[in-house]
């Protein structure tokens, strides 16, 4: 296996270049709705008129939007670069591209998909200043929540393997992160706070496009860790072979 090290650097470059390509899914598929929304401000917001930007709309959609996703990226390919050093080797015989493979899917469902589907992004013009404290709240609850979830359906399906059988174990713990996110997704609050007469498509497009976003960051982090550990671990056994 590789050292910490080089596995973390390795994931960092990973996360950098999934930086980059949620920068160009970001850009192409989200700006669009974003600046509907921005126009709906503007057309029926009295104190948005007349006010100076601090940072042009331009740099936002481009240079900050390039920086975001960039430290996103990096710091995200990290993280998952050692959750893919703890979870390597305890997956039966599941290799370096099946196991981050793995590692990316459940962490995209359970970091991204879950906490979105009970508190999605919003675009501009649909937040209240007074709400957004609460939204946040709940919003890390639901992230806190899911967590705790995938924890439990692991510790369930490690402990369930000798009485069970892996296949079998698997589903139980499965079944134990749908159910606890269900009662989460019920019992938590909702918000709603989209004003009349903003369009819906817009919404639904703005909130598919963060979703997206996410898709491509942990579609790219997956099958770029994979594939770049098993090729370190592939000329490394070359090298000890000579």
């Amino acid at each position: 296996m590789l050292s910490p090290r080089s596995l973390l650097i390795r994931g960092m470059l990973v996360g950098l270049a999934a930086g980059v390509l949620a920068f160009v899914f970001a850009y192409l598929v989200g700006e669009g709705p974003i600046d509907a929304a921005i126009a709906f401000e503007e057309a029926h917001s009295e104190a948005a008129v007349g006010e100076p930007e601090l940072v042009s709309r331009t740099v936002q959609s481009t240079l900050g939007l390039l920086t975001a996703t960039l430290i996103y990226g990096v710091a995200l390919g990290g993280i998952f670069s050692m959750v893919f050093a703890a979870a390597y080797g305890r997956l039966g015989r599941l290799g370096p591209r099946a196991t981050a493979a793995l590692v990316a899917l459940a962490g995209f469902v359970t970091v991204a998909l879950v906490p979105w589907l009970k508190y999605p992004a919003n675009p501009p013009a649909t937040g209240s200043a007074d709400s957004i404290g609460r939204r946040t709240s709940l919003y890390f609850l639901m992230l806190v929540i899911a967590l705790a979830s995938l924890a439990l359906a692991i510790y369930i399906g490690r402990s369930q393997v000798t009485r069970f059988g892996l296949w079998n174990a698997a589903i139980l713990g499965a079944g134990a992160f749908v159910a606890v996110i269900a009662v989460a997704q019920v019992l938590l609050p909702s918000i709603e706070e989209i004003p009349d007469g903003f369009s819906p498509l817009v919404l639904w497009n703005f909130r598919l496009a963060s979703l997206g976003t996410q898709v491509v960051v942990w579609a790219a982090l997956g099958l770029g860790l994979g594939a770049v550990v098993e090729r370190g671990l592939r000329r490394e056994s070359v090298l000890s072979a000579h």
